[in-house]
Protein backbone atom coordinates (compact mmCIF):
# COMPACT_ATOMS: atom_id res chain seq x y z
CA UNK A 1 0.00 0.00 0.00
CA UNK A 2 1.61 3.26 -1.12
CA UNK A 3 1.88 6.18 1.26
CA UNK A 4 -1.17 8.43 0.93
CA UNK A 5 -1.18 10.55 4.09
CA UNK A 6 1.11 13.55 4.53
CA UNK A 7 3.00 13.86 7.80
CA UNK A 8 3.87 17.25 9.28
CA UNK A 9 5.59 18.55 12.42
CA UNK A 10 3.92 21.90 13.10
CA UNK A 11 5.35 24.50 15.50
CA UNK A 12 2.69 27.18 14.92
CA UNK A 13 0.67 28.49 17.86
CA UNK A 14 -3.07 27.80 18.12
CA UNK A 15 -5.41 30.73 18.75
CA UNK A 16 -8.58 30.88 20.86
CA UNK A 17 -10.67 29.66 17.92
CA UNK A 18 -8.56 26.53 17.52
CA UNK A 19 -6.72 27.61 14.35
CA UNK A 20 -3.01 27.88 13.61
CA UNK A 21 -1.48 31.35 13.58
CA UNK A 22 1.98 32.50 12.35
CA UNK A 23 3.56 32.63 15.82
CA UNK A 24 5.67 30.01 17.64
CA UNK A 25 3.64 27.63 19.77
CA UNK A 26 3.60 24.09 21.10
CA UNK A 27 4.60 21.36 18.66
CA UNK A 28 1.82 19.28 17.14
CA UNK A 29 2.22 16.12 15.07
CA UNK A 30 -0.09 15.90 12.08
CA UNK A 31 -1.31 13.20 9.73
CA UNK A 32 -3.13 14.88 6.86
CA UNK A 33 -5.40 12.95 4.53
CA UNK A 34 -4.90 13.36 0.76
CA UNK A 35 -8.33 14.98 0.35
CA UNK A 36 -7.32 18.05 2.35
CA UNK A 37 -5.65 21.12 0.82
CA UNK A 38 -4.72 22.57 4.21
CA UNK A 39 -4.36 21.33 7.77
CA UNK A 40 -5.61 22.35 11.19
CA UNK A 41 -5.08 21.17 14.77
CA UNK A 42 -7.89 18.68 14.07
CA UNK A 43 -5.31 16.62 12.12
CA UNK A 44 -3.23 16.12 15.26
CA UNK A 45 -2.31 12.66 16.51
CA UNK A 46 -0.17 11.70 19.48
CA UNK A 47 3.60 11.98 19.25
CA UNK A 48 4.02 8.22 19.67
CA UNK A 49 1.41 7.32 17.04
CA UNK A 50 2.99 9.82 14.66
CA UNK A 51 6.46 8.35 15.17
CA UNK A 52 5.25 4.80 14.55
CA UNK A 53 3.35 5.87 11.43
CA UNK A 54 6.35 7.73 9.99
CA UNK A 55 8.70 4.81 10.66
CA UNK A 56 6.19 2.45 9.04
CA UNK A 57 5.94 4.66 5.92
CA UNK A 58 9.67 5.34 5.54
CA UNK A 59 10.13 2.71 2.84
CA UNK A 60 7.32 4.12 0.71
CA UNK A 61 4.61 1.76 1.99
CA UNK A 62 2.46 2.90 4.87
CA UNK A 63 2.19 -0.36 6.79
CA UNK A 64 3.66 -1.90 9.92
CA UNK A 65 5.09 -4.95 8.14
CA UNK A 66 7.80 -3.25 6.10
CA UNK A 67 8.50 -0.44 8.56
CA UNK A 68 11.72 0.36 10.49
CA UNK A 69 13.84 0.65 7.34
CA UNK A 70 13.92 3.22 4.55
CA UNK A 71 14.40 6.97 4.21
CA UNK A 72 12.77 10.06 5.72
CA UNK A 73 13.37 13.50 4.22
CA UNK A 74 12.41 16.42 6.45
CA UNK A 75 11.45 19.42 4.32
CA UNK A 76 12.03 22.74 6.11
CA UNK A 77 10.31 25.57 4.26
CA UNK A 78 11.38 29.20 4.03
CA UNK A 79 9.80 32.49 5.04
CA UNK A 80 6.57 33.79 3.53
CA UNK A 81 4.89 30.34 3.46
CA UNK A 82 1.28 29.84 4.52
CA UNK A 83 -0.11 26.41 5.41
CA UNK A 84 -1.55 25.47 1.96
CA UNK A 85 1.83 26.32 0.39
CA UNK A 86 3.75 24.19 2.90
CA UNK A 87 1.39 21.27 2.29
CA UNK A 88 1.58 21.63 -1.51
CA UNK A 89 5.37 21.71 -1.48
CA UNK A 90 5.64 18.73 0.86
CA UNK A 91 3.29 16.68 -1.30
CA UNK A 92 4.91 17.77 -4.56
CA UNK A 93 8.34 16.78 -3.27
CA UNK A 94 6.88 13.39 -2.34
CA UNK A 95 5.26 12.80 -5.72
CA UNK A 96 8.13 14.06 -7.89
CA UNK A 97 10.77 12.13 -5.94
CA UNK A 98 8.64 8.98 -6.16
CA UNK A 99 8.24 9.52 -9.90
CA UNK A 100 12.05 9.44 -10.16
CA UNK A 101 12.28 6.11 -8.33
CA UNK A 102 13.00 7.29 -4.79
CA UNK A 103 11.33 5.13 -2.16
CA UNK A 104 11.04 7.16 1.00
CA UNK A 105 8.84 9.56 2.92
CA UNK A 106 8.84 13.38 2.82
CA UNK A 107 7.83 14.97 6.12
CA UNK A 108 7.05 18.67 6.41
CA UNK A 109 8.57 20.69 9.24
CA UNK A 110 6.31 23.73 9.50
CA UNK A 111 7.56 26.73 11.44
CA UNK A 112 5.54 29.95 11.82
CA UNK A 113 5.98 32.01 8.68
CA UNK A 114 3.67 34.83 7.67
CA UNK A 115 2.43 35.11 4.10
CA UNK A 116 3.92 38.59 3.63
CA UNK A 117 7.30 39.77 2.41
CA UNK A 118 7.16 42.56 4.99
CA UNK A 119 7.60 39.98 7.74
CA UNK A 120 11.03 38.79 6.65
CA UNK A 121 12.89 39.82 9.81
CA UNK A 122 10.10 38.65 12.12
CA UNK A 123 9.98 35.29 10.33
CA UNK A 124 13.74 34.93 10.68
CA UNK A 125 13.48 35.54 14.41
CA UNK A 126 10.72 32.93 14.64
CA UNK A 127 12.93 30.53 12.68
CA UNK A 128 15.68 30.92 15.25
CA UNK A 129 13.23 30.25 18.07
CA UNK A 130 11.88 27.02 16.58
CA UNK A 131 15.22 25.61 15.34
CA UNK A 132 15.51 23.65 18.57
CA UNK A 133 12.18 21.98 17.76
CA UNK A 134 13.68 20.52 14.59
CA UNK A 135 16.07 18.63 16.84
CA UNK A 136 13.78 17.82 19.78
CA UNK A 137 10.54 17.06 17.96
CA UNK A 138 11.67 15.80 14.56
CA UNK A 139 15.23 14.50 14.27
CA UNK A 140 15.62 13.26 17.83
CA UNK A 141 12.36 11.34 17.52
CA UNK A 142 13.77 9.14 14.73
CA UNK A 143 17.36 9.19 15.91
CA UNK A 144 16.10 8.00 19.29
CA UNK A 145 14.58 4.99 17.54
CA UNK A 146 18.01 4.20 16.08
CA UNK A 147 19.59 4.32 19.53
CA UNK A 148 16.88 3.15 21.97
CA UNK A 149 17.55 3.43 25.68
CA UNK A 150 16.15 0.01 26.57
CA UNK A 151 17.84 -3.20 25.44
CA UNK A 152 14.42 -4.67 24.67
CA UNK A 153 13.40 -1.77 22.43
CA UNK A 154 13.72 -2.51 18.68
CA UNK A 155 16.17 -0.43 16.63
CA UNK A 156 15.29 1.03 13.27
CA UNK A 157 17.67 1.59 10.37
CA UNK A 158 16.08 4.63 8.77
CA UNK A 159 18.21 7.13 6.87
CA UNK A 160 17.28 10.67 7.90
CA UNK A 161 17.80 13.56 5.46
CA UNK A 162 17.11 17.31 5.50
CA UNK A 163 16.07 19.71 2.73
CA UNK A 164 16.04 23.42 3.54
CA UNK A 165 14.43 25.95 1.20
CA UNK A 166 15.33 29.63 1.63
CA UNK A 167 15.26 30.46 5.37
CA UNK A 168 14.81 26.74 5.98
CA UNK A 169 18.57 26.45 5.47
CA UNK A 170 19.01 28.87 8.36
CA UNK A 171 16.69 26.76 10.55
CA UNK A 172 18.74 23.64 9.79
CA UNK A 173 22.10 25.23 10.56
CA UNK A 174 20.77 26.80 13.75
CA UNK A 175 19.32 23.44 14.80
CA UNK A 176 22.70 21.71 14.54
CA UNK A 177 24.34 24.55 16.46
CA UNK A 178 21.73 24.12 19.20
CA UNK A 179 22.14 20.34 19.22
CA UNK A 180 25.85 20.69 19.94
CA UNK A 181 24.90 22.26 23.26
CA UNK A 182 22.78 19.27 24.31
CA UNK A 183 25.48 17.14 25.91
CA UNK A 184 23.75 13.78 26.21
CA UNK A 185 22.18 13.90 22.76
CA UNK A 186 25.32 15.06 20.95
CA UNK A 187 27.39 12.29 22.59
CA UNK A 188 25.39 9.62 20.75
CA UNK A 189 26.96 8.51 17.44
CA UNK A 190 24.04 9.69 15.30
CA UNK A 191 24.42 11.03 11.77
CA UNK A 192 22.19 12.74 9.24
CA UNK A 193 22.75 11.21 5.81
CA UNK A 194 22.12 13.98 3.26
CA UNK A 195 21.46 17.69 3.75
CA UNK A 196 20.48 19.84 0.78
CA UNK A 197 19.80 23.56 0.45
CA UNK A 198 17.70 25.09 -2.33
CA UNK A 199 17.60 28.88 -2.56
CA UNK A 200 19.51 28.79 0.71
CA UNK A 201 19.13 32.08 2.62
CA UNK A 202 22.38 31.79 4.55
CA UNK A 203 25.57 33.61 3.72
CA UNK A 204 28.01 31.81 1.48
CA UNK A 205 30.80 32.54 3.96
CA UNK A 206 28.87 30.82 6.77
CA UNK A 207 29.41 27.47 5.03
CA UNK A 208 33.22 27.73 5.10
CA UNK A 209 35.20 24.99 6.79
CA UNK A 210 36.34 27.48 9.44
CA UNK A 211 32.77 28.60 10.29
CA UNK A 212 31.92 28.04 13.94
CA UNK A 213 28.23 28.10 13.04
CA UNK A 214 28.50 25.43 10.32
CA UNK A 215 30.90 23.25 12.32
CA UNK A 216 28.28 21.25 14.26
CA UNK A 217 26.36 20.55 11.04
CA UNK A 218 29.42 19.33 9.17
CA UNK A 219 30.34 17.13 12.12
CA UNK A 220 27.05 15.23 11.95
CA UNK A 221 26.24 14.87 8.23
CA UNK A 222 27.63 12.79 5.41
CA UNK A 223 27.03 15.29 2.60
CA UNK A 224 25.84 18.86 2.05
CA UNK A 225 24.56 19.67 -1.43
CA UNK A 226 23.92 23.35 -2.13
CA UNK A 227 21.81 24.12 -5.20
CA UNK A 228 22.59 27.69 -6.34
CA UNK A 229 20.91 29.87 -8.94
CA UNK A 230 22.50 33.15 -9.97
CA UNK A 231 19.13 34.37 -11.24
CA UNK A 232 17.51 34.18 -7.80
CA UNK A 233 16.19 37.73 -7.31
CA UNK A 234 14.58 36.96 -3.96
CA UNK A 235 18.00 36.35 -2.42
CA UNK A 236 19.09 39.70 -3.83
CA UNK A 237 16.28 41.25 -1.77
CA UNK A 238 17.52 39.24 1.19
CA UNK A 239 20.98 40.75 0.72
CA UNK A 240 19.54 44.27 0.87
CA UNK A 241 17.57 43.51 4.01
CA UNK A 242 20.79 42.35 5.62
CA UNK A 243 22.61 45.52 4.51
CA UNK A 244 24.00 43.86 1.40
CA UNK A 245 27.10 42.57 3.18
CA UNK A 246 26.69 38.82 2.82
CA UNK A 247 25.94 37.17 -0.54
CA UNK A 248 23.64 34.20 -0.09
CA UNK A 249 24.65 30.61 -0.72
CA UNK A 250 21.53 29.98 -2.78
CA UNK A 251 22.59 32.71 -5.23
CA UNK A 252 26.40 32.64 -5.40
CA UNK A 253 27.15 29.13 -4.15
CA UNK A 254 29.48 27.88 -1.45
CA UNK A 255 32.93 29.36 -0.80
CA UNK A 256 36.16 27.71 -1.93
CA UNK A 257 37.26 26.67 1.55
CA UNK A 258 34.61 24.08 2.43
CA UNK A 259 34.96 20.52 3.75
CA UNK A 260 35.10 17.77 1.13
CA UNK A 261 31.62 16.67 2.18
CA UNK A 262 30.15 19.93 0.81
CA UNK A 263 29.33 20.26 -2.87
CA UNK A 264 27.78 23.03 -4.96
CA UNK A 265 25.48 22.42 -7.93
CA UNK A 266 25.08 25.51 -10.11
CA UNK A 267 21.56 25.58 -11.56
CA UNK A 268 21.86 28.96 -13.32
CA UNK A 269 22.19 27.75 -16.91
CA UNK A 270 19.46 25.15 -16.47
CA UNK A 271 17.11 27.66 -14.84
CA UNK A 272 17.65 30.20 -17.63
CA UNK A 273 16.02 27.77 -20.10
CA UNK A 274 12.87 27.23 -18.04
CA UNK A 275 9.52 28.76 -18.98
CA UNK A 276 7.26 29.51 -15.99
CA UNK A 277 4.20 29.03 -18.22
CA UNK A 278 5.05 25.35 -18.69
CA UNK A 279 6.48 24.70 -15.23
CA UNK A 280 4.93 23.32 -12.06
CA UNK A 281 5.63 25.56 -9.06
CA UNK A 282 4.13 27.82 -6.43
CA UNK A 283 5.54 31.10 -5.16
CA UNK A 284 8.17 33.28 -6.83
CA UNK A 285 9.51 31.29 -9.78
CA UNK A 286 13.17 32.32 -9.64
CA UNK A 287 13.34 31.33 -5.97
CA UNK A 288 11.00 28.33 -5.81
CA UNK A 289 11.26 26.59 -9.20
CA UNK A 290 12.92 23.50 -7.75
CA UNK A 291 9.85 21.89 -6.22
CA UNK A 292 7.88 20.51 -9.14
CA UNK A 293 10.83 20.33 -11.53
CA UNK A 294 11.58 16.76 -12.73
CA UNK A 295 15.29 17.34 -13.37
CA UNK A 296 15.83 18.69 -9.88
CA UNK A 297 13.75 15.82 -8.46
CA UNK A 298 15.96 13.25 -10.19
CA UNK A 299 19.15 14.94 -9.03
CA UNK A 300 17.84 15.09 -5.47
CA UNK A 301 16.63 11.48 -5.59
CA UNK A 302 20.06 10.27 -6.70
CA UNK A 303 21.68 12.42 -4.01
CA UNK A 304 19.45 11.00 -1.27
CA UNK A 305 20.16 7.45 -2.39
CA UNK A 306 23.91 8.10 -2.21
CA UNK A 307 24.76 5.24 -4.57
CA UNK A 308 26.48 7.37 -7.23
CA UNK A 309 29.44 9.65 -6.60
CA UNK A 310 28.59 13.34 -6.68
CA UNK A 311 30.92 13.92 -9.65
CA UNK A 312 29.13 11.42 -11.91
CA UNK A 313 25.48 12.01 -11.05
CA UNK A 314 23.96 11.94 -14.56
CA UNK A 315 21.98 15.18 -14.10
CA UNK A 316 25.24 17.12 -13.67
CA UNK A 317 28.02 18.25 -15.97
CA UNK A 318 31.50 18.73 -14.55
CA UNK A 319 32.94 21.91 -16.06
CA UNK A 320 36.49 22.21 -14.75
CA UNK A 321 35.44 21.09 -11.30
CA UNK A 322 32.24 23.14 -11.34
CA UNK A 323 29.11 20.98 -11.20
CA UNK A 324 26.18 22.26 -13.26
CA UNK A 325 22.63 20.93 -13.35
CA UNK A 326 21.56 19.76 -16.81
CA UNK A 327 18.21 18.59 -18.15
CA UNK A 328 17.26 15.74 -20.46
CA UNK A 329 19.10 13.08 -18.48
CA UNK A 330 17.89 9.89 -16.82
CA UNK A 331 19.12 7.26 -14.43
CA UNK A 332 21.80 4.90 -15.73
CA UNK A 333 19.93 2.33 -17.80
CA UNK A 334 20.99 -0.75 -15.86
CA UNK A 335 21.35 0.77 -12.39
CA UNK A 336 18.68 -1.51 -10.92
CA UNK A 337 20.77 -4.55 -11.86
CA UNK A 338 24.15 -3.36 -10.60
CA UNK A 339 23.84 -5.25 -7.34
CA UNK A 340 22.68 -8.47 -9.00
CA UNK A 341 25.07 -11.25 -7.89
CA UNK A 342 24.20 -13.39 -10.92
CA UNK A 343 26.00 -13.58 -14.23
CA UNK A 344 28.37 -15.95 -15.97
CA UNK A 345 31.41 -14.86 -13.94
CA UNK A 346 31.37 -15.44 -10.20
CA UNK A 347 33.58 -13.91 -7.56
CA UNK A 348 34.50 -10.34 -6.74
Amino acid sequence: MATTNTFVVCTRAIDHSGQYIPEPGDTTFLRVSPAKQSYTPADKISRERWKKAVIAAADGDEDDVTGSTGDVLFFVHGYNNDIPTVLWRTRTLQSTLAAQGWRGLVVGFDWPSDNSTLNYLEDRNDASQVAQRLIDDALQLLIGAQFPDGAEDPRCTINVHLLGHSTGAYVIMEAFANASKKGGFFKKPWRIAQVAFIGGDVSSASLAETSDWAGPMYERIFRLTNYANGYDKVLGVSNMKRLGTSPRAGRVGIPANVPRKAVNVDCSDYFSTKDPATSVFTGTFNHAWHIGDPTFALDLALTLEGEIDRLVVPTRDNANGRLKLVGGRSRPEHQADWDDPGGTTRGR
